[in-house]
C-alpha cells in the first residue's frame, strides 16, 4: 500500500469517525424533516438523508480499512 494512503488510513482515522458522526446527525435531521409538520422541508430532508447516508458509508469504509490494514 502506498505511503500516502497508509498515512491517511492510520494517522487520520479520526476523520472516518467524524464523517460517520456527521452522517448520522444529517440522517436523523433528514428523517425528522419527513414528518408531516415539516412538509415544506421534505426536499431538504431527502438531500440530508442522502448526504448523511453517504457520509456514514464513507466513514464505515474508512474504519474497515483501518481494521484490515492494522494486520500488516
Amino acid at each position: 500500500m502506498p505511503g500516502f494512503l497508509r498515512t491517511l488510513i492510520h494517522d487520520y482515522g479520526w476523520i472516518h469517525l467524524g464523517l460517520g458522526l456527521v452522517g448520522n446527525a444529517l440522517f436523523v435531521i433528514g428523517s425528522v424533516l419527513f414528518l408531516p409538520a415539516f412538509d415544506a422541508w421534505k426536499v431538504l430532508g431527502v438531500w440530508l438523508f442522502i448526504l448523511g447516508s453517504t457520509l456514514m458509508l464513507i466513514g464505515a469504509i474508512g474504519s474497515f480499512l483501518v481494521k484490515i490494514t492494522k494486520r500488516d
